[in-house]
């Protein structure tokens, strides 16, 4: 992992987010993309004052929409973090691999608006043109002139997490040196509208792991990351946050909205085994840690099943950022790249009580961020309909690999 690129409620660029993070810094605030005076929740996790103009240098901007807006400014941050020069040769395999809730749900929100007050014959074909979800991932391989696989993944809030494991495979499969996954979401009337719907959203600022949590806060951003074959960042002397060790995923097939622990612990040890390493040697738990009721009971009992008393800290970065759907599990992996290379944990934010159901021993990292060593690092993915995916990453060492790779015969990431 050699490039990291954020455009987030609480910072914009790797070092910003970071430091958001670090401080528990709340982007929550109340919403200013569509009227919400006729919900009751009124909070979202808006990226203020996002102006791509001032980051990306080759899309037109008119061309696309929001959410395709927020996917190139982060990739072009990235590249740049990863300070990559895209030769002709590299951008002739290189492509993007991003993952999305619902695309480009605020055009929809307007045409459906223009529908309403004037009739089909007033629905605007520049606004269609934005809406088809491939501009998503599109509009990352046109702003950097890639000319590799470019698709995006719909798998809802663990998108990212299956964009990244994709991207390593084509790596792995020796078809690419360099790729770039994340994902990728806006805050629109549509999407609150449905979890309001559900009574999922928070009554308040949301609160992951509290014994009084009440639901998530929608959210918007976009989280890219840069991944590239270990020869060819090591010729180009990058700069290397951590190694994708592997990656696991899973399907319930159970229910809609209700995750299951079993198939979840499941999904845990296919990442482990894929990985090349144990339960033990995981240091810390990036959440998924919606702060509805029933996710987070789900998801402590999932992680008990594969941990038992010897449980790693767990937290949730949607305490600070609310949840940003598809690029959800992009800033957990972008979090947990900075968390291994800085030795700290991310904090959860908003915790008064931890829930006593989940019993003795879990550390949801409350009291703010906290020094540690983590080398291996644990990202959680899960979506409607079951759909699970984690990703493992370790801390770089020429010398000390953390894990053996053990899907791709021992081949370092």
């Amino acid at each position: 992992m050699t490039g990291l690129g954020c455009v987030s409620s609480i910072g914009t660029g790797v070092e910003d987010f970071t430091a958001g993070i670090k401080a528990g810094r709340s982007g929550v605030t109340p919403i200013t993309s569509f009227d919400s005076s006729d919900f009751p929740a009124q909070l979202a996790g808006e990226v203020q004052d996002f102006d791509p103009a001032s980051i990306v240098q080759v899309i037109n901007l008119e061309d696309w929409g929001r959410t395709a807006h927020f996917a190139a400014a982060a990739a072009r941050l990235a590249v740049e973090d990863a300070a990559l020069a895209l030769d002709e040769d590299t951008r002739a395999t290189a492509g993007a691999i991003i993952g999305t809730t619902n695309g480009e749900a605020p055009s929809v929100d307007t045409l459906t608006r223009q529908w309403l007050d004037g009739g089909p014959d007033t629905v605007s074909v520049d606004v269609v043109r934005k809406i088809p979800a491939g501009n998503i991932a599109a509009a990352v391989s046109v702003e950097l002139g890639l000319h590799g696989e470019t698709v995006v993944i719909p798998t809802a809030c663990s998108a990212a997490n299956y964009a990244i494991g994709s991207a390593a495979d084509k790596i792995i499969a020796g078809e690419a040196d360099v790729m770039v996954a994340g994902g990728a979401d806006s805050v629109n009337r549509f999407t609150h509208a449905g979890f309001q719907s559900l009574g999922a959203v928070a009554d308040g600022v949301p609160r992951p792991f509290d014994q009084d949590r009440t639901g998530i806060v929608t959210a918007e951003g976009g989280a890219v990351l840069v991944l590239e074959e270990l020869e060819h960042a090591q010729r180009r002397g990058a700069h290397i946050y951590a190694e994708l060790l592997g990656y696991g995923l899973s399907c319930d097939a159970h229910h809609i909205v209700h995750p299951d622990a079993q198939s979840i612990a499941d999904c845990i040890r296919r990442a482990h085994a894929n990985s090349g390493i144990t339960a033990g040697d995981i240091d810390y738990v990036c959440a998924h840690g919606t702060g509805t009721p029933t996710n987070d009971i789900t998801e402590i009992t999932a992680t008990r099943l594969v941990f038992g008393d010897e449980h790693p800290p767990i937290s949730s970065i949607k305490s600070m950022l609310g949840h940003t759907m598809g690029a959800a599990s992009g800033f957990g992996a972008i979090a947990c790249c900075k968390a291994i290379e800085d030795s700290f944990l991310p904090p959860t934010s908003n915790v008064r009580t931890v829930d006593p159901a989940f019993g003795d021993g879990i550390d949801v990292v409350g009291d703010g961020a906290k020094p540690a060593q983590v080398r291996v690092a644990q990202n959680h993915g899960f979506a409607f309909g079951g759909n699970n995916a984690i990703t493992i990453f370790g801390a770089f060492s020429d010398r000390e690999p953390v894990g053996a790779g053990a899907a791709a015969g021992g081949e370092r990431r």
